[in-house]
């Protein structure tokens, strides 16, 4: 019992530190949208034409894209935040529903937006695009493993 309940500590621990990447991730995506150099992270131009090219041929265009990064950041932050909880408190007790929500949410969210990345539509720089991302979901997917072995041990009450 106390092997389940350490395996289920950890798994849910694991996948806060995964969740916590999400959320740093969604914080430097919003900073990145006010900063400049590029137009985020991993994206420097758009078939070679700049942030500042298309902000001096259309600045509308620039604050448009620019309202989406921030909205984008908003959900990245949101959806770490809610699993953070879930995780932390839920999936942490032995809650089949947390651990069942917490994923769910960030599958639907990288299940939207990984693809469009491998349409060839832009190039970026993937380590620093989505390797963060990609690291945050593997540190996750490990600890939801854990917690569902212990989850998958405990005997019904």
């Amino acid at each position: 019992m106390q092997t389940q309940d350490s395996l289920m500590r950890q798994g849910a621990v694991t996948m806060v530190v995964g969740a916590l990447i999400f959320l740093l991730y969604a914080i430097v995506f919003c900073f990145r949208a006010f900063s400049g150099g590029g137009f985020e992270i991993g994206v420097s131009t758009l078939n070679g034409v700049s942030t500042e090219q298309l902000n001096t041929l259309n600045p509308a265009i620039m604050a448009y894209i620019t309202h989406l990064h921030v909205a984008t950041a908003a959900f990245i932050a949101a959806t770490a935040i809610a699993v953070i909880g879930l995780a932390w408190y839920g999936v942490r007790a032995g809650a089949w529903w947390a651990w069942i929500t917490a994923l769910i949410s960030p599958v639907v969210g990288l299940a939207v937006a990984l693809p469009m990345h491998y349409m060839g539509m832009f190039e970026f720089n993937w380590v620093s695009h989505l390797g963060p991302i990609y690291l945050g979901t593997l540190i996750f997917v490990v600890g939801a493993v854990m917690a569902l072995v212990a989850l998958m041990r405990k005997t019904p009450t």
